[in-house]
């Protein structure tokens, strides 16, 4: 019915509630790497559908259909997401389609990723499944690098 606490923890506890832990940021889930609690992501759901560009200074978790660019610090693109048009960020992680051209410092394609157009990267990584239809080349800073139009016509 009642609990004892010590003095330090009743006048340290007045009134302020613990934090609590973001829900999933204990165990990553399917298809998508585990966000920091420390930075949350915007999220565009799985029923979300957006025509036109988004911008972020963070992180966006791409779960819905995007047609438009997306620029931000990271992107994630989940198994279930379809983008048109193209990416633009440090760090970008693709699970879902994606047709466009990419670039990033760090860009990595997961298994059931389905990529149609160019990657300037810095570094890429491409798991055993993935398709990729492109041209992919280095670059010390990706981010600089004009996307040239009617990319996407080679392979790699």
């Amino acid at each position: 019915m009642f609990t004892k606490r010590t003095e330090k923890e009743a006048t340290a506890g007045a009134g302020a509630a613990k934090p609590k832990s973001l829900p999933g940021s204990e165990h990553a889930q399917p298809g998508r790497p585990p966000v920091a609690a420390s930075a949350l992501a915007t999220v565009v759901g799985s029923e979300l559908s957006i025509k036109g560009n988004l911008e972020s200074k963070g992180e966006v978790q791409i779960d819905g259909a995007i047609e438009g660019d997306v620029n931000a610090i990271r992107i994630v693109v989940g198994q279930e997401a379809r983008i048109k048009g193209n990416l633009l960020a440090d760090d970008i992680v693709v699970c879902g389609a994606v047709a466009g051209s990419i670039r990033g410092n760090k860009v990595t394609l997961l298994a059931a990723s389905h990529v149609e157009g160019d990657i300037v990267h810095g570094t890429l990584a491409i798991e055993r499944g993935a398709y990729f239809e492109g041209k992919s080349r280095r670059a010390e800073d990706p981010r600089a690098v004009a996307v040239q139009a009617g990319s996407g016509s080679g392979t790699a």
